[in-house]
């Protein structure tokens, strides 16, 4: 038979049972993670030149999200929403050579590139736009210009050479150290060339080509929704190593 004692004991237990049980969730509740900071996305492009030595990229409290050689770009990597110091800092030495204030919105998409902004050995400045990812029409696809060449007029088209006619240009009058937005084109295989002026009057500063920079005149086939950049960088002379000469290539952002 139980005994008075054994029973007391029992009804105690299960009085402070409940109370036990709440505390030990609170205590769960204090230790859980904080919630994850809203972020957008941005590809790192280093197409700098004059300073062709492998950069780091600096972002989310100094933290490194990339590290490029010359003429490479990134995928698009995660960057805190807000206001962001986006640093390039040398991969040798470590300090920084440049620095670029960007807003960074939740869930929108970006790309940042160093680029030298004249031939000075070491120049660098960096160049932030916003990437429209938004499907184009059916049946099309989307491309744009980014105009990086140290040398080259100040304003550069990107445009189909035509045996008949010069040039047929697609996008128009872009500035150096400039973006322009997104143009639909119609898919296919072209051979698509950076270029000054328009018409029969047109000259080509660099072919697009496969866009790996080779600047020769084979093509590429641009398919149908999916989204490019031409960027045309380095440096117009042909007194320097042929990586750093003009050259246009391409990003694809999808």
């Amino acid at each position: 038979m139980k005994t008075l004692r054994n029973i007391l004991q029992r009804r105690f237990f299960l009085a402070a049972l409940p109370a036990a049980l709440a505390f030990a969730s609170c205590g769960d509740d204090n230790d859980s993670a904080a919630p994850a900071p809203d972020q957008g996305r941005v590809i790192f492009a280093h197409e700098a030149a004059s300073s062709t030595g492998s950069v780091k990229f600096v972002a989310n409290d100094n933290k490194e999200v990339a590290s490029q050689a010359f003429g490479t770009s990134s995928s698009y990597a995660a960057v805190n929403a807000g206001s962001q110091t986006i640093k390039i800092n040398d991969a040798t030495s470590g300090s920084t050579v440049g620095t670029q204030t960007v807003t960074i919105d939740k869930d929108k998409n970006y790309s940042v590139f160093a680029y030298s902004p004249s031939a000075t050995l070491g120049s660098l400045a960096s160049l932030a736009v916003n990437d429209d990812l938004t499907a184009p029409n059916t049946g099309k696809a989307k491309i744009r210009l980014v105009h990086l060449g140290v040398g080259s007029p100040n304003a550069v088209s990107l445009s189909l050479p035509n045996a008949t006619v010069g040039t047929s240009d697609i996008i128009t009058n872009v500035a150096f150290g400039t973006a322009s937005t997104f143009t639909e084109i119609t898919p296919g295989p072209y051979n698509l060339a950076v270029s000054i002026g328009s018409g029969a009057t047109a000259t080509i500063e660099a072919s697009v080509g496969d866009g790996t920079g080779s600047n020769t005149a084979t093509t590429k086939t641009y398919a149908a929704g999916k989204i490019y950049t031409v960027v045309l960088r380095g440096v117009k002379s042909n007194s320097i190593p042929d990586a750093q000469r003009l050259k246009a290539v391409i990003i694809e952002h999808n």
